[in-house]
């Protein structure tokens, strides 16, 4: 059985869009965003995070760029592209179907 915080593959990529589609944010902001989003129900580790920003990246889906963080640091911040936002709309339509179907599967059952 699956742990609670374990995602669909792909379901991170969703998550990460929907979350710069707020704003720019670094890697580690994505990350407590997404904790608290959901409420401390779902974390996404360095090691699934950081690979998934770069899948976006390369995908031109989002872009990122290094500034001075509050803290006074260099940091890496992202923002969705315009290509990024189309993909947003396209994985949130899909995202809805997945679920309805499932939990037309589980209600009937």
């Amino acid at each position: 059985m699956s742990k609670p915080t374990a995602l669909l593959q792909g379901t991170l990529y969703l998550l990460i869009l929907k979350i710069l589609d707020l704003e720019p944010r670094t890697g580690w902001t994505i990350s407590q965003r997404l904790r608290q989003m959901s409420n401390e129900t779902l974390q996404a580790s360095h090691g699934s995070l950081y690979p998934a920003l770069h899948k976006l990246e390369h995908e031109g889906w989002i872009r990122g760029e290094w500034k001075v963080s509050d803290t006074g640091r260099q940091a890496k911040f992202y923002s969705l592209t315009r290509a990024g936002r189309r993909q947003l709309r396209m994985e949130a339509a899909n995202w809805t179907r997945l679920s309805e179907a499932i939990n037309g599967i589980l209600e009937s059952a």
